[in-house]
């Protein structure tokens, strides 16, 4: 507000009462003031967009409504102030109505109210550009072929779906491992979508009780049930007009899962221990590290929700079929930790570089992420070095470049690697796998029974 003054025009075709207005704005040094004697002459200027004007309701040549009508046609973000010698409850009304900001009556404390006024909306105004700034940076930041770094194909492929999922209100299920960003890019589409100034509501489904999570989805009134010592605006109602993100969807329990089928079908909602009905605008965006199909074929998740949030399937590729993204990101976290960290900025050096790409990243990209981060801050110098990197040698990628493995060996070299990840927990092993216990354990005792006979 100190590089631009803050304008204000006042238009009253008394001249005694114009110099009092003029004078009493003009006590604040910050205020640039102008005055109009008729509504033609104020007219002629409205293209200098004043931030305030005062406007007399009873002027020689228009009435003071419909001079309100043609700024609001002109210039919406322009406030008006209403100044008359009576107050009408109807006229104010009206006048209100179509966008006026106050009504002041022409009395002795003019002065005071009317200073007030504008300063109310002087930090109206001030507040509004710094949220239209933050929205900015925000939409900036999640401008997706910014934060979503890569050149291979997969990631190429996922740009474009980002894309078409911004430029529509389709409902979307992002599906992907454990550290792939799948929150990322739900943010993405929200802040480049027609709802971006609106909300973007994450709810991550696991992390909230079973006996809470449809109070946090709908909300509940006061008395609702013991402990509702308040009513609660639950998660959806919060969304309203913008974007709610449910991640790890596929934790769900199948008793919510029809209630949310059921407002996705209905388009609204009802807080618990209510019978009135609220409009739910909002797009849903879905996540999950489970193959749904799979979950619905079990019966651990409904076919009629699955198929109603199905919309557009965004399946992000996980990083160790990103090859050739794997050291643009490297680079990108190491930038960014030393930039927010005040260290200086440091590279990889060559054998570094190719203890990464000799890494699997079960972790993904939050995984490196990690070892970057740590890297960066064990490094001496300007240069990280594979003793910076903190990556379990015995996790190193599953096959070498150029060696040649039976079916067998590269199925126990898979198991393996998993079982390591996994604590050596195999049901754990089974499950990430897609395989049954009693394969793992036997090809454990066929692999024991090898080493056997060889010894």
């Amino acid at each position: 507000m100190a590089d631009k003054p803050f304008r204000i025009f006042v238009v009253e075709d008394n001249e005694w009462y114009s110099k009092l207005l003029v004078h009493t704005l003009s006590l604040n040094p910050d205020y640039e003031i102008r005055s109009f004697r008729n509504a033609a002459e104020f007219l002629s200027a409205l293209n200098e967009s004043p931030d305030v004007v005062t406007l007399d309701y009873r002027l020689p040549d228009l009435s003071g409504l419909e001079v309100l009508k043609r700024i609001k046609d002109a210039n919406s973000e322009i406030q008006v102030i209403l100044v008359s010698e009576q107050a009408d409850t109807d006229m104010v009304v009206t006048l209100l109505r179509h966008g006026a900001y106050d009504y002041i009556t022409k009395s002795n404390d003019i002065r005071d109210r009317l200073l007030n006024t504008i300063q109310n909306i002087r930090n109206g105004i001030g507040l509004k550009n710094e949220i239209s700034s933050l929205r900015m940076e925000v939409q900036q930041k999640y401008s997706f072929r910014q934060i979503i770094l890569g050149e291979s194909q997969a990631i190429k492929g996922v740009f474009g779906l980002i894309e078409k999922a911004a430029n529509t209100n389709i409902t979307v299920i992002i599906s992907g491992e454990t550290g792939t960003g799948k929150e990322l890019v739900a943010k993405a589409i929200h802040y480049n979508s027609k709802r971006k100034d609106k909300q973007f509501v994450a709810v991550n489904v696991p992390a909230i009780p079973s006996e809470l999570i449809e109070s946090e989805l709908f909300g509940h009134e006061k008395g609702a049930f013991t402990g509702a010592s308040f009513r609660r605006i639950g998660r959806f109602e919060e969304a309203d007009g913008g974007t709610l993100f449910l991640d790890e969807i596929g934790e769900m329990e199948l008793s919510l899962q029809s209630k949310l089928l059921r407002v996705l079908q209905e388009k609204e909602i009802v807080r618990i221990g209510s019978n009135k009905p609220i409009p739910a605008d909002c797009r849903i965006i879905a996540a999950t590290n489970k193959n749904l199909r799979e979950e619905v074929r079990k019966g651990r998740f409904r076919e009629d929700l699955f198929y109603r949030l199905l919309g557009l399937p965004i399946d992000l590729p996980p990083l160790r079929e990103r090859a050739s993204d794997v050291l643009i990101l490297a680079h990108h976290f190491i930038r960014e930790f030393c930039s927010e960290n005040n260290l200086p900025q440091k590279k990889l050096s060559v054998q570094a570089q190719k203890k990464l790409m000799n890494y699997h990243f079960p972790g993904n990209i939050r995984e490196l992420k990690s070892f970057m981060e740590l890297a960066a801050t064990l490094s001496a110098g300007d240069e990280i070095d594979t003793p910076d990197i903190n990556i379990d040698t015995a996790d190193t990628a599953i096959i070498s470049p150029g060696q040649e493995l039976t079916l067998r060996e590269f199925e126990m070299k898979i198991i393996k690697s998993t079982l390591r990840h996994c604590n050596n927990d195999i049901s754990l092993a089974a499950k990430k796998l897609d395989i049954g216990v009693s394969t793992i354990y036997r090809l454990l005792k066929l692999e024991r029974d090898a080493d056997s006979l060889e010894s």
